[in-house]
């Protein structure tokens, strides 16, 4: 059990961010579960399976030696972000910057966890930790491009509705903020995550007490990081929490291309395709890239089925996203059900 104590003043920055770099590390731990170590991440495990031909064995090696399926995660790689929302290249850059001292201490205390490691390769994995372990000033520059090959190919693809379902996680907790206060708020973070008496409880395999002191506190939604909590203490920066975002379920789900004739003929094609697309909140760009359309034209659509009250729009930071409304959810549910022409 991890006990993170609060103070008042704690309370009063804590704030939410989303990291593409998070859920790149996290999802290195999926991986090693494999498909039936987490099920809920079948769908993806599956398509990277399929790419995983365009990655390079050694830095797959190199990444799994630096995270492995359960324990410790050196905290240069998971860097907190400054923003609310920050770009993959962003978070790389710290990592660029990281102090090799500190590197080295991290690689070390990593290396003197002997968690156990299945399947072939444990052995030269533990060899390259070790060598990174004597020259991270070397190693730092090999780690992160082999973070920039695996990201390209593994979360890329699927950001922009990974970020859609991050960001629609953040939105509920700050409605849970204004309704009921930061008790609310907590609440219903995780499963294995209580707050009560300033103190957020963490359920871990070992104990351990850790004082935010005046740092804040930083809460990450993550979709690679379920069924687990991901906690960060290390000094300067603010301790910070990565939890499942709420409706995790919905995050592979299939959107039929094709809606039915009689939505199409209706709404036409496009747009049909967008309405059932947006089960997620979008911004233009990432409903754009997920339908292949550019942003402008994209545009055009959002604001008439906006008009319409099939959708609605809020502003998160700098962008606007778009999500189905009540109505909406029901013209696509009742279009379904009619049989083809």
């Amino acid at each position: 059990m991890i006990h993170l104590h609060i103070t008042a003043a704690d309370l009063a920055s804590v704030r939410f961010a989303t990291s593409p770099l998070m859920e790149t590390i996290a999802s290195l731990r999926t991986l090693a579960a494999g498909r039936h170590g987490r099920h809920l991440h079948r769908p993806w495990i599956d398509r990277f399976a399929e790419r995983a031909g365009r990655l390079r064995k050694r830095d797959l090696d190199l990444l799994r030696a630096l995270v492995r399926p359960q324990g410790y995660i050196p905290d240069f790689l998971v860097p907190p972000p400054a923003r609310r929302s920050s770009t993959f290249a962003d978070a790389l850059a710290q990592v660029t910057d990281a102090d090799p001292e500190i590197v080295a201490q991290e690689l070390a205390h990593l290396a003197a966890h002997r968690v156990a490691q299945h399947g072939p390769g444990r052995e030269g994995r533990q060899a390259l930790l070790q060598t990174l372990v004597h020259r991270p000033d070397a190693g730092i520059s090999p780690i992160t491009e082999a973070l920039e090959a695996y990201h390209r190919i593994a979360i890329a693809p699927d950001w922009p509705r990974i970020d859609a379902l991050l960001n629609d996680d953040i939105a509920y907790r700050l409605d849970a903020l204004a309704d009921g206060g930061v008790d609310r708020m907590m609440s219903g973070l995780h499963p294995s995550v209580t707050f009560a008496d300033q103190t957020l409880k963490i359920v871990k395999y070992y104990e351990g007490h850790a004082d935010c002191g005046g740092r804040g506190l930083l809460l990450v939604p993550c979709a690679f990081a379920w069924p687990d909590v991901l906690v960060r203490t290390a000094q300067p920066a603010s301790p910070s929490i990565s939890y499942s975002p709420r409706g995790l379920g919905r995050l592979w789900e299939k959107h039929p291309e094709q809606t039915g004739p009689a939505l199409a003929d209706v709404l036409g094609q496009t747009r049909a395709a967008l309405l059932a697309q947006l089960d997620l909140p979008m911004s233009t760009s990432q409903a754009a890239t997920q339908m292949a359309l550019s942003a402008p034209t994209l545009s055009v659509h959002l604001q008439a089925l906006r008009a319409a009250g099939l959708l609605t729009s809020r502003r998160a930071g700098r962008q606007v996203l778009y999500s189905r409304t009540e109505l909406g959810d029901r013209l696509l549910s009742e279009a379904g059900r009619q049989p083809n022409a």
